[in-house]
């Protein structure tokens, strides 16, 4: 018997171009990456596929699972991942995420290739955790040259292979770092895990690490303490004589989110290990792959944001309510705009950033200073306005977000996290302040940056204020996260009105500067050009 007719259902979002956003193309010409935006769009053209966005489902439905023990009872510590997982593995290496710009010369090569992690990570974010530390890996790897002629065009190859063999029996390798232990967690100079100088100049570790993610890697990098305190070790899963080293995954954690990606507790057995830069300088040689790392979880943010509005639109394009389109309510149009707005002025100080980089990288003083506040900032800032972006773009589709077969579900779980790795908010605040008071002149790079707005009232007005707060040395902790909330708004205020669209800029400036709005999303003034603001999104869905 058929009971009902199924009719007033919006429809997958399959078939679009991921990377049809004019901010992020902009933004890539703008930066110095032009030579890429095929290649992005390609890549965003295959993001879009049914294929490729039921590989992320699947992928994540079908988490790895640990097999400590072979069938005739030998410890291999290896993992089992589903097929879905190295698709999207073998995709994002052969697009060179994982480490091209280490080995590509062009002008713009990080930009490109923040790009490309932008709108990768659309699909699926488990997988892109590996891809990032991999490419964040180099630059401390170098702190060993001999170690770094060896292993880093192995790292920045375009090629995949899963699979636990010996590191220079494979086309390529990934990396991960292995930092956080029970007792300290960010507070990795509390870390009691012990290297032990050997006469042929190699080490062997023994201790634990309470969290190490992407444990599928090849190279870990490790922080343990020597007589000279905290140090930096390369540590191989397998050796190079084919036998597996001492790396002991005790069990994986059951995540909230990003459950494809295999986070273990671990134990170092006596693991060999080649030591990475001096010892006793730990810190600062892993602080060169943290704020890499740093960068991608500010991209990971964004793009999760650009996911969650993209697909709050379609749903409202395609869902009636009340004779009329939602996406036609006025309510709704409302909270589509302010989720837009979020999400392209994330957008923009991701890509500003990005190129920040490539350019420090070529030995742009003033940029190296800017990045340094800028990246802390914007780290922080991003990644927390992420989880009530993600909360409200579920909430778009009613009772059916809160379905897992929407898939919104799983982009709210994922959003938490980008906030809490590598610095959850209040390491990333002292990191701020650390860089205000070790490096002051990055607090001027910064305010050159934004005084490039030119004469805006509301951003003068708020660059007073800062600089105001900026003195109150006493309480400077305690106001810390209100400190960095303004400038991170500043500066997206700042790239909006150089590079955004016009009506963005204006809602931004007088929703977060002016505080014209409540406390929720989709509480815009009326003023505002809504219709603008949407098209932006609406425009390349069909």
């Amino acid at each position: 018997m058929q009971t009902h007719e199924v009719f007033n259902q919006s429809v997958p979002l399959y078939g679009h171009n991921v990377a049809d956003d004019r901010t992020l193309l902009d933004a890539l010409v703008r930066e110095g990456a032009e030579w890429a935006v095929e290649d992005v769009r390609r890549l965003g053209e295959l993001a879009g596929t049914e294929q490729v966005q039921e590989w992320g489902r699947i992928a994540n439905e079908n988490p790895p699972v640990l097999r400590p023990y072979d069938r005739f009872g030998h410890r291999i510590d290896d993992l089992e991942f589903h097929p879905a997982w190295h698709e999207l593995m073998s995709v994002a290496v052969a697009n060179g995420l994982h480490g091209a710009p280490w080995s590509d010369p062009r002008t713009g090569s990080h930009v490109a290739r923040a790009a490309k992690f932008y709108v990768w990570s659309n699909v699926e974010a488990g997988h892109t955790c590996p891809i990032s530390a991999t490419y964040a890996a180099i630059p401390a790897l170098r702190e060993n040259p001999e170690l770094a002629a060896i292993y880093e065009p192995l790292l920045s190859n375009a090629s995949y292979e899963g699979g636990l063999r010996p590191p220079l029996a494979k086309a390529g390798l990934l990396a991960t770092m292995s930092m956080t232990e029970k007792q300290g967690g960010s507070d990795i100079r509390a870390n009691t895990t012990r290297a032990i100088a050997q006469p042929d100049g190699t080490y062997r570790l023994i201790g634990h690490k309470w969290f190490t993610s992407a444990t599928m890697a090849d190279l870990f990098l490790v922080l343990a303490q020597t007589d000279s305190g905290v140090t930096c070790f390369l540590v191989p899963r397998v050796l190079p004589d084919g036998t597996h080293n001492e790396v002991r995954l005790m069990r994986l954690k059951d995540k909230l989110g990003n459950r494809s990606n295999p986070s273990a507790e671990i134990e170092y057995e006596n693991a060999f290990a080649w030591r990475i830069g001096d010892e006793g300088r730990g810190v600062p040689t892993i602080i060169k792959m943290v704020n890499m790392t740093r960068l991608d979880c500010l991209i990971g943010a964004a793009s999760g944001m650009r996911r969650g509005v993209v697909q709050a639109v379609h749903h409202a394009t395609h869902r009636q309510a009340f004779g009329k389109y939602l996406i036609d309510q006025p309510l709704m149009r409302n909270v589509l705009a302010d989720l837009a707005v979020e999400s392209e002025a994330a957008t923009l100080l991701m890509m500003r950033l990005a190129g920040a980089h490539d350019r420090a990288a070529a030995g742009d003083k003033a940029e190296a200073d800017f990045l340094r506040l800028a990246l802390a900032i914007g780290k922080y800032w991003v990644c927390k306005r992420w989880p009530a972006h993600a909360a409200e773009s579920l909430e778009c589709f009613g009772g059916n977000g809160f379905i897992e077969e929407s898939q919104m579900p799983r982009l709210f779980r994922e959003s938490p996290l980008n906030g809490i790795w590598e610095g959850s908010g209040n390491v990333a605040a002292l990191d701020v302040l650390r860089a205000m008071v070790k490096s002051p002149h990055t607090v001027e790079s910064f305010f050159e940056e934004v005084a490039l707005a030119g004469a805006e009232p509301s951003i003068e007005q708020a660059v007073a204020e800062i600089r105001t707060e900026l003195t109150d040395l006493v309480n400077a902790e305690v106001n810390a996260r209100r400190v960095i909330e303004h400038m991170a708004l500043v500066l997206q205020a700042s790239l909006l009105v150089r590079h955004g669209h016009p009506a963005v800029a204006e809602a931004f400036i007088a929703s977060r500067l002016r505080g014209d709005r409540g406390s929720v999303y989709g509480t815009l003034p009326a003023s505002v050009d809504f219709s603008a603001i949407i098209d932006r999104v609406t425009s390349k869905l069909g």
